[in-house]
């Protein structure tokens, strides 16, 4: 029931990238993971060719799927893929989605989740300016998926702000969440860490938050501090900067008795759009 989170600090050399994350989850199975979860662009960071990445990928010519897949079975390890961009199944003209593949052991895809909010923000950065629909398109399934480590919910990087969509996932009986990221220096030294915390709170989900940490092609920074979450919000590993291995091990009656103890699914209180109507008041 071990899972481990992996930090990279990609850059534009494809081929590269793909060396180092080899690398790291051979660590991880080493270390007796069996699924292990890649940052947000693990193969890219700084490249401005999505499409055609997306493209070559979809059309078979490629290195990013075959490398997954041949990776997966060679050590026998489920991995979720990060991000890579790919268009829609059978589309491969169209716009790409900012991708995240859940491959199991035997080198199948065994579900796709494509990003469902998109990093349209400024930041008080070098950089400025982010409009990842510049590139990708919107997801729009939310998506659960049954591995060897539980039921997984898949989110990436930028999901984090919105927890409604982790509260669907808790409803389709997520027990971990994936949340392979790329936050930016600034915006993760504010509220990375509280809300992959929030995350797993409110879920009374395992969270495995996967990150890209340092010095990028763009210029970009990262934040880093990749970090595994258990369902009481602690945080029982985490890295700052810099490639790292994280691994954890699943308890399953305490994440059990947490449920049990602290029912908030059977609590939670749904309300009209009546109810958000300004009450009238008396003069």
């Amino acid at each position: 029931m071990t899972s481990a989170v992996i930090q990279m600090v990609s850059q534009d050399d494809v081929l590269a990238n793909l060396q180092r994350a080899t690398a790291l989850l051979e660590q991880a199975a080493v270390g007796g993971a069996r699924l292990a979860v890649l940052p947000e662009n693990f193969a890219a960071m700084g490249r401005r060719d999505a499409a055609a990445i997306g493209r070559a990928e979809a059309l078979g010519e490629g290195p990013i799927l075959p490398w997954l897949k041949r990776t997966a079975r060679d050590l026998r390890l489920w991995i979720v893929a990060g991000t890579l961009p790919l268009p829609p199944v059978g589309q491969p003209e169209s716009k790409a989605h900012a991708c995240s593949l859940l491959i199991d052991e035997h080198g199948e895809i065994a579900a796709r989740y494509d990003k469902l909010h998109l990093f349209d923000v400024d930041v008080a950065d070098n950089r400025g300016r982010y409009r990842e629909s510049d590139d990708y398109a919107h997801g729009s399934q939310v998506v659960v998926a049954d591995t060897p480590v539980g039921r997984l919910g898949l989110s990436v990087c930028y999901d984090l702000r919105f927890p409604e969509l982790y509260s669907a996932l808790r409803a389709a009986g997520a027990e971990l969440i994936s949340a392979p990221a790329a936050f930016t220096a600034v915006t993760g030294a504010a509220h990375w860490e509280v809300l992959i915390r929030a995350r797993a709170i409110e879920t009374q989900c395992y969270v495995l938050a996967a990150a890209q940490g340092g010095l990028h092609p763009g210029p970009r920074e990262t934040h880093g501090q990749a970090a595994i979450v258990d369902p009481w919000g602690r945080i029982v590993a985490q890295q700052a900067r810099g490639e790292a291995v994280l691994l954890a091990t699943r308890d399953i009656e305490e994440q059990a008795s947490i449920r049990a103890r602290m029912p908030v699914t059977t609590h939670r209180r749904f309300f009209s759009q009546d109810a958000l109507r300004p009450a009238h008041t008396s003069e």
